[in-house]
């Protein structure tokens, strides 16, 4: 199987990205796992590269999820916002990600047009 994976990245290096937080045990365990499948990977650090409202609607379309579904309800700042209010819309979940990006379920892991969650980490070699 690894040398199917090693087959695989080579021809799909370039389009391969980890959106990835150092402090979350799930993220650093997802990028251990390519990097053990020899899966190249961009590493984009979200919390620190804040990403657009476009940038995050291409990866709810990749992961065929809502905002809803990729927001991290055990944050504080998801209580403090009041996000589980039914009547915010698709666009202000939307927003309120793009202005807190901790409120983004970690690690996404993006192969082309599909991405996944790692969690759990193994998730992600559906990609490959």
């Amino acid at each position: 199987m690894v040398r199917a994976l090693q087959l695989i990245s080579l021809r799909t290096r370039m389009s391969i990205t980890i959106y990835h937080n150092p402090s979350c045990s799930k993220s650093r365990q997802t990028l251990q796992l390519l990097q053990d499948n020899n899966i190249a990977a961009d590493i984009v650090l979200y919390l620190k590269e804040t990403q657009d409202a476009g940038k995050i609607k291409a990866l709810l379309v990749k992961l065929d999820m809502t905002a809803r579904q990729l927001l991290r309800k055990s944050e504080a700042i998801y209580k403090e916002l009041n996000l589980k209010d039914p009547t915010l819309s698709e666009q202000q979940l939307i927003q309120a990600m793009t202005e807190h990006p901790k409120l983004i379920e970690r690690p996404i892991v993006v192969n082309g047009d599909a991405a996944k969650i790692g969690r759990p980490p193994e998730q992600v070699l559906e990609l490959f």
